[in-house]
């Protein structure tokens, strides 16, 4: 036989040594099973990039044509064809792949079974959007299974559907768990929380054959279902209240949104309104006030403040860091509804999916005009409905404003420019500032000369000198505090005023009165470069004297105050800004100037009336007083929530200025060469996916239309029944968290580099269920946890581990470790710590430190005992740059990351930290306190013992515990309680 190298192009297979028992007796499906073979581990090696020994696995017509060795794979002769020689050892001296992971036993009775069947390959699958996922649902017949002889009776399909892979494995089902195990699996599954012992003998001893059922109804109906499965869903939309990245700064309008899911949860939304409202709920739904918080979704992730707020987007920083704020809406929305990587089409065509970068480009324009900012919600729909009204009201009416003052500034001309510029100027500069003005040292005596100067520049015609009187409450002397008794003015171009000093006013003869906040001018006619004020006899303060000025103005022929800003030296100064400082002479600020204003805005108002057209003036007064009207009614309004959501942002003066002083007009966006903001190439407008061959991408939402619709239009495509992703994912990840592995082990990749269904039938029917049975998630809980499957016992049998280890199809109930947030709930509530609030701000298990600049989350600061931070860990404040230290041991998620699936790892850590940290250790002194009045030491033991598992110790756990108690007390067994696998995992 001619040889030919297949190199990785197999990684899946490994070694199968024999296939007879594990060749499935029913029709091998090339998409969902064959084909994810050839695309995860052959492609790479065998496909369009590298066709290493002549051979491609990614197009049918080459696959069957074979290699330089000849044809790989013989249709309808398995065990013949050399692609099977080759993966299962047939061929001693060479095993395909080389390196690395073989395929299994049954992975390659798979392969070889297809192949007998004859190697159908369909011509649909040359399309890439035939891949298993993309395929439309259709609802697969319920098998009907024989009943395995001493396996639990069937209860509904999901067990037939599961039957019938169970045969084909040579698996047998476990037997039922007895009510303590299912009412402990129950509780934590469905409300996160431990049941309490009255609440586990209760349901044991119930006689009525509907018992568990009506536990699961009572617990789905619990406001503490919402907070349990509210805590998967953030986790995968990477919820968090601080921004993160470089200036890790809180987002105290964060959690509303956590509420909405909260609120969503319990209420069993529909789940395609669910989705709509995170997408575009102020669009579809602008009469709910919660639609507007469930657009917290979007802004859900990090948000780099520096790239936004310090950097404008005309930057190329400034472009990058709103590019990757939209890339992460695109990737949130996508991930989480579609479970697809979209991401990886930001710099070229997808390489496995069929997802064209400019699909992923369309994508960024729906979400091209929203930013993450705070937003107002109005609980009351029709105050909501009249606060946007006035809003628009107000823009038409500034528009209108804007017109007829570019009408009467082009009849009035530059004097009304330089007229308004003055009066903002004096306005500005008028009342009590901080920036008092100059003062001197202080001086023993009053007959001590001090001199305060300007540096004009150049030497200039001087025709007029002003000076202004400062204002202090200091010794009750208030306006005029430290105006010179006796001084003198005098011009020089010389700055140590020794030769040609003229004088501009001199007034040493006699002392003056204390003239207030009014200025004191002085007539002149002289020339020079430097203008000094000396004070001949000082005012008094408290026992002591001083020289002190608000402001010294210097006036030219052209009327130009040539002193402003100019440089300031003085004999001496107190330096106390912003008080007092030598500079502050010439700031233009000074107490007492709204005379200034008076007489400016006279002579504004008879120049108009000089120059303007009186009709013009009237229509403006018109729109002055019609927006005096609006602000006064948006005033009165009640004061509405914030919310932490996508929103058009106005930017007021920060660079981050948003798409709102735009009008809300979403930005250009284009297809960026490799990704990169300075390589622009083809513009695009809104789309979404072209994924389906049935239900095509195409948004039809036209260029000018409001940015809003954009969003409603994605949220119809998202929702739609022809988009089989949007319910194939969310039944999926509704499975994972009840039995810890999905139907599709990657829960938010059901593209090809993501991992085939294991039950493909099943999760078309439940997902075909679900979108055509109500779009209830309490109904699909409701059908898992009542199967036979989900009942069974998690105990282990040699024989079904050696053939399906990791437990994929489900020949018992998994065994799994509790989530951090669950580990500490359930401390809480069983030492009777826990406080059952819900809903609201966050609270804060750190102490915050320089929170104005970069923020540090001190846990180490926080009492263990402190009652504020008792209530459940999803209202805990997620900080981003540093996670808290006891949950990040116990493998919580990073908010940084869309975390689909927790990881589950056991380590020596996590035994220190439980029975080391603070709170575990507040709980179990709380946890003995509640046993105390059990009576003597044993007694309270096993108090603590029923408290904390809902059962009774054996002999041989008392005698242990006990024996621990009497050397170190109660507390000390308590802590030994909690840190058990059994308060740990659940069976």
């Amino acid at each position: 036989m001619a040889r030919f190298s297949l190199a990785l192009v197999l990684g899946l297979f490994a070694l199968a040594p024999a296939f007879g028992d594990d060749a499935p007796a029913r029709r091998v499906d090339f998409e969902s099973e064959v084909r994810p073979i050839f695309t995860a581990r052959c492609v790479v090696c065998h496909g369009s990039q590298a066709r290493k020994g002549g051979l491609r696995l990614d197009r049918k017509a080459d696959a069957l044509r074979g290699g330089d060795e000849g044809p790989a794979i013989n249709p309808g002769d398995g065990a013949g064809s050399l692609i099977v020689q080759l993966v299962s050892g047939m061929e001693e001296d060479r095993v395909m792949p080389p390196k690395g992971e073989r395929l299994t036993a049954a992975q390659a009775a798979t392969l070889r079974a297809w192949i007998d069947q004859g190697a159908e390959w369909p011509e649909a699958g040359d399309d890439p959007r035939s891949w298993w996922s993309l395929r439309p649902l259709s609802r697969p017949p319920v098998p009907s299974p024989t009943d395995v002889a001493d396996a639990p009776a069937v209860r509904n399909p999901i067990d037939a559907f599961l039957r019938v892979k169970l045969r084909e494995k040579g698996l047998r089902p476990s037997p039922e768990a007895d009510r303590r195990t299912l009412a402990r699996r129950l509780w934590f599954d469905l409300t996160g929380l431990p049941p309490s012992s009255e609440d586990v003998a209760e349901f044991v001893a119930d006689p009525d054959p509907l018992a568990y059922e009506r536990l699961v109804d009572r617990l789905l109906a619990s406001p503490r279902y919402g907070e349990r499965w509210a805590r998967h869903w953030l986790d995968v939309v990477h919820y968090g209240d601080s921004h993160g990245y470089d200036k890790d700064k809180p987002r105290p309008n964060a959690w509303p949104y956590r509420d909405y899911v909260i609120r969503a949860f319990n209420a069993d939304k529909p789940y395609d309104r669910f989705v709509a409202e995170q997408v575009a709920g102020d669009v579809l739904f602008p009469d709910d006030p919660n639609a507007i918080a469930a657009l917290g979704f979007l802004a859900a992730g990090p948000w780099d403040f520096v790239g936004h707020a310090e950097v404008p987007e005309t930057k190329s920083d400034g472009k990058v860091a709103r590019h990757l704020d939209r890339d992460d809406m695109v990737r949130t929305t996508v991930d989480t509804f579609l479970g697809l990587t979209v991401g990886c089409a930001q710099c070229h065509d997808h390489k496995f999916d069929p997802i064209a970068q400019e699909d992923y480009y369309r994508l960024h324009a729906v979400f091209a005009a929203v930013d993450r900012a705070d937003r107002p919600v109005y609980d009351d729909p029709a105050v909501g409905r009249r606060a946007v009204e006035l809003l628009a009201a107000k823009k038409r009416a500034e528009e209108e404003r804007s017109r007829l003052r570019e009408l009467i500034a082009g009849q009035a001309g530059p004097a009304l420019t330089e007229l308004d510029r003055r009066i903002a100027e004096t306005a500005a500069s008028t009342g009590d500032r901080p920036e008092y003005g100059y003062h001197s040292a202080l001086a023993a005596r009053d007959d001590v000369a001090k001199w305060v100067q300007v540096d004009l520049g150049r030497s200039v015609d001087i025709v007029r000198v002003l000076v202004r009187p400062c204002r202090d409450a200091f010794n009750g002397i208030g306006d005029g505090f430290g105006f010179p008794v006796r001084f003198k003015l005098e011009t020089s171009d010389d700055p140590n005023f020794r030769k040609g000093v003229a004088m501009l006013a001199d007034r040493t003869a006699a002392d003056e009165s204390n003239p207030g906040v009014s200025p004191r001018s002085f007539a002149a006619s002289a020339r020079g470069r430097f203008v000094r004020v000396t004070a001949t006899r000082l005012a008094e303060r408290l026992n002591d004297y001083n020289f002190a000025l608000a402001e010294l103005e210097v006036y030219d022929p052209s009327g130009a105050n040539v002193a402003r800003d100019a440089k300031v030296s003085a004999l001496d100064s107190i330096e106390a800004p912003p008080r007092w400082r030598a500079a502050n002479l010439v700031d233009g600020i000074a107490p007492g100037r709204g005379g200034d204003v008076e007489r400016l805005k006279t002579e504004r108002t008879a120049l108009l009336a000089k120059a303007v057209d009186a009709k013009v003036q009237a229509d403006l007064q018109r729109i002055e007083d019609t927006l005096r009207r609006i602000d006064a009614e948006r005033a009165a309004l009640p004061k509405p929530r914030m919310v932490y959501a996508a929103t058009i942002h106005d930017g007021g003066s920060s660079p981050f200025r948003g798409t709102g002083p735009d009008g809300g007009r979403p930005r250009p966006i284009y297809m960026l060469d490799r990704g990169s903001v300075d390589r622009p190439g083809k513009e695009v407008g809104p789309g979404a996916l072209n994924v389906f061959r049935e239900w095509p991408g195409d948004l039809h939402v036209s260029p000018d239309r409001p940015e809003g619709e954009r969003r409603a239009a994605l949220a119809r495509w998202l929702t739609d029944d022809r988009n089989p992703l949007t319910w194939r994912v969310i039944v999926n990840r509704v499975w994972q968290y009840h039995f810890g592995r999905g139907l599709v082990a990657s829960p938010s990749d059901f593209g090809k580099m993501g991992q085939p269904p294991t039950h493909p039938e099943l999760l078309d029917w439940l997902a075909v269920e679900f979108r055509d049975g109500g779009r209830s998630l309490k109904t699909l809980h409701r059908l898992i946890v009542t199967s036979a499957a989900y009942r069974q016992t998690s105990a282990d049998e040699p024989t079904s581990s050696t053939i399906d280890a990791d437990d994929a199809y489900l020949w018992r109930s998994p065994r799994r470790k509790l989530e951090a947030e669950a580990v500490r709930d359930a401390a809480l509530s069983v030492s009777g710590m826990l406080d059952p609030s819900m809903y609201g701000p966050p609270f804060r298990d750190f102490v915050l430190e320089r929170p104005e600049h970069s923020p540090h989350y001190e846990y180490e600061l926080m009492r263990p005992d402190d009652p504020t931070i008792r209530r459940r860990a999803v209202y805990r404040f997620l900080a981003r740059s540093r996670p808290e230290p006891f949950m990040t041991v116990l493998d919580c998620a990073d908010p940084s990351m869309q975390v689909d699936r927790r990881g589950e790892s056991v380590s020596p850590l996590q035994a220190l930290a439980l029975y080391n940290n603070g709170l575990m250790l507040t709980a179990a002194k709380a946890l003995a306190d509640r046993a105390a009045s059990a009576g003597e030491r044993r007694a309270q033991v096993t108090r603590a013992f029923v408290l904390a598992l809902a059962r009774q110790p054996s002999a041989e756990e008392l005698d242990a515990l006990d024996e621990l108690a009497a050397e170190h007390g109660v507390a000390s067994a308590c802590r030994v309680i909690l840190n058990m696998n059994e308060f740990i995992f659940v069976d």
